[in-house]
């Protein structure tokens, strides 16, 4: 449904050129959501694939593992979204320091989004409201350092922004001026709070907070954070196991196409339409890939059992490799408790059966991945890129055409 005139647009200065700034309405949307039969049967399948998801928490016994790996697939997909090129393996490799020294920007960046997710639902969790002061924090720890260490880390910004084009005066959408975000972020805030049904308010939540646009950087990456705070927050999810990223990823020019159509029109029902298939698809694609991961896991565990005389090391280091699937000898020595002849030993058998592999080609400082476990992550999508490969190396992720400029 077009809501027109939508909004509104204000006259704005910035880099000594005038623009047309725009103010979103407040949510709920005025008129109502008006949603075809079609629309609704989405909606539904979409809480109908979240409960699927959320109940494998309580159904798998490897759920906590998952977590480990699911929180940081999104932070890659979110964060390669916005032009990183960093991937899950080199962020897994870069948690244990595996290969010292060659960490760039992009997967140091990607790390403190891990970072800010992880401290927004532990902050719900102690109690703390979801709240513009908490998304705040989650920026801060964003932005803390490298590139975007000047952007007012943690701090709304006091300028106007914009997003797309090569200056103000030519840029695809211009966000409320800073004079107008206390509103903006007010009643976003009151909207969170509000009785609705979880995907829709996430869906419309979303679509406001990149409308408001309310950073000077990162605005896209928290602004998908949000997604799984909400879900979390209203009860949908109780672990969060949901990496949407992916489908916004593998439908990029589309999901900037329907976050124009709001901003132009106010037509949120073709926006709900896209993001519950979003959720449903994203539900689904984690379900599998748990279903995957688990599999593997089990028929790993009833090979190793009938190794003669070193089973129980050889479990012992896959149960190593579940817990963080890129590991190190020096890791897998201190997880284990095994000397490192024994754990070099096992690694070769282990290597032998094709259940890890290493992926670096040196001689020293070499790095192992439980190769199931990674490519059935990666089963979705691409295939695994080897870690310490060169950026030239890799398939080119690309800056959107809608990434901020002075934002």
């Amino acid at each position: 449904m077009k809501r027109e005139p939508f909004g509104t647009h204000l006259e704005a200065t910035t880099l000594g050129e005038t623009v047309r700034a725009f103010v979103p309405p407040a949510l709920p949307p005025d008129p109502p959501l008006a949603f075809m039969a079609g629309s609704q049967r989405a909606l539904d399948r979409a809480m109908l694939s979240l409960g699927r998801l959320d109940g494998i928490a309580t159904t798998m016994p490897e759920v906590d593992l998952l977590l480990y790996t699911f929180v940081r697939k999104e932070a890659v997909l979110s964060s390669q979204i916005e032009g990183t090129q960093s991937t899950l393996d080199e962020l897994l490799a870069h948690e244990i320091a595996a290969v010292p020294g060659a960490a760039g920007d992009d997967v140091r960046e990607v790390s403190r989004y891990v970072d800010a997710m992880n401290h927004g639902l532990e902050r719900m969790a102690g109690g703390f409201p979801l709240s513009t002061r908490l998304l705040r924090e989650m920026h801060g720890i964003l932005l803390a350092d490298g590139r975007g260490a000047q952007k007012q880390p943690g701090e709304f910004r006091r300028s106007q922004n914009w997003i797309g084009g090569t200056r103000p005066g030519n840029a695809d959408f211009v966000p409320p001026p800073p004079t107008h975000l206390d509103e903006c972020l007010t009643n976003l805030e009151r909207y969170l709070h509000e009785p609705a049904t979880p995907v829709v308010k996430a869906a419309l939540a979303h679509a406001q907070f990149e409308t408001i646009h309310p950073f000077l950087d990162g605005n896209g990456r928290v602004g998908r954070l949000l997604i799984t705070l909400m879900l979390c927050h209203d009860g949908v999810l109780h672990k969060p196991l949901l990496y949407p990223s992916l489908y916004f990823k593998q439908h990029r020019p589309q999901y900037y196409a329907e976050l124009n159509a709001v901003r132009a029109t106010g037509d949120y029902e073709r926006w709900v339409d896209f993001f519950a298939e979003a959720i449903r698809h994203s539900a689904e694609v984690a379900i599998e890939t748990g279903r995957r991961i688990a599999r593997a896991f089990r028929e790993d565990r009833v090979q190793l059992r009938a190794v003669p005389r070193i089973a129980g090391s050889l479990l012992m280091i896959q149960e190593a490799l579940q817990t963080k699937p890129v590991a190190t000898v020096a890791t897998l020595r201190a997880a284990t408790g095994l000397t490192t002849p024994t754990v070099n030993s096992l690694l070769r058998e282990l290597e032998a059966r094709s259940i890890v592999k290493e992926t670096t080609g040196r001689a020293r400082d070499r790095v192992y991945v439980y190769r199931r476990y990674l490519d059935a992550l990666a089963a979705e999508e691409e295939a695994p890129v080897r870690i310490g490969a060169s950026k030239d190396a890799r398939d080119a992720v690309g800056s959107s055409h809608l990434r901020s400029v002075h934002s």
